[in-house]
């Protein structure tokens, strides 16, 4: 008789849950994936994760666009005349002379991670993008305000999208470590 009970309450739980569960939003779920990604990469490399998070969610629909589904892409990194991998073509925001757009070159990668790994490289060794560098590791405002004002998206709106991602979702929580942690509390 108990196990009856307890079966039949565990297929309640289940089927109050699955909406829950099927309509649960894509960007939490990507931030409950690759948040611990994110902070691995921050401690290594010195970017924000609150940063590496909503660039990744807003580049790539949160792991759901074409190009993160097709190349595992999460951050539109194109390919540059340097590249020597494997390449996705895909429409952007190149045009040729005669105003026709083209299929702009992105970089493929073998796993989400590697995705994740070459944009850290890509930041933190170029040095276009040095300046952000010398800001603090919390500070996600003047991290989202610089990649704009370099120029790493040609949406206008790009710092204030980032920002928004970041405060909506709590994500500058990430940007805490061990040093900032101790900080706060003496």
């Amino acid at each position: 008789m108990l196990l009856k009970k307890n079966l039949y309450l565990t297929i309640i739980a289940l089927l109050l849950s699955y909406p829950l569960l099927a309509g649960a939003d894509p960007v939490e779920q990507y931030i409950e994936k690759y948040a611990g990604l994110a902070k691995a990469e921050m401690e290594r490399f010195g970017i924000p994760a609150s940063i590496k998070l909503a660039q990744g969610i807003l580049e790539s629909n949160s792991g759901r666009s074409e190009l993160a589904l097709n190349s595992r892409n999460h951050f539109g990194i194109k390919c540059k005349n340097y590249w020597i991998g494997p390449a996705y073509y895909h429409p952007d925001d190149d045009y040729c002379p005669e105003g026709n757009l083209l299929d702009s070159c992105f970089r493929v990668y073998r796993s989400v991670e590697k995705s994740y790994r070459d944009h850290s490289i890509f930041l933190r060794h170029s040095t276009h993008y040095a300046p952000l560098f010398e800001l603090e590791i919390t500070d996600y405002r003047g991290w989202a305000r610089g990649l704009q004002s370099i120029g790493y998206a040609t949406n206008p709106r790009y710092a204030e999208m980032l920002i928004n991602l970041i405060e909506t979702h709590g994500l500058y929580r990430f940007d805490q470590t061990e040093i900032t942690d101790k900080d706060e509390r003496s």
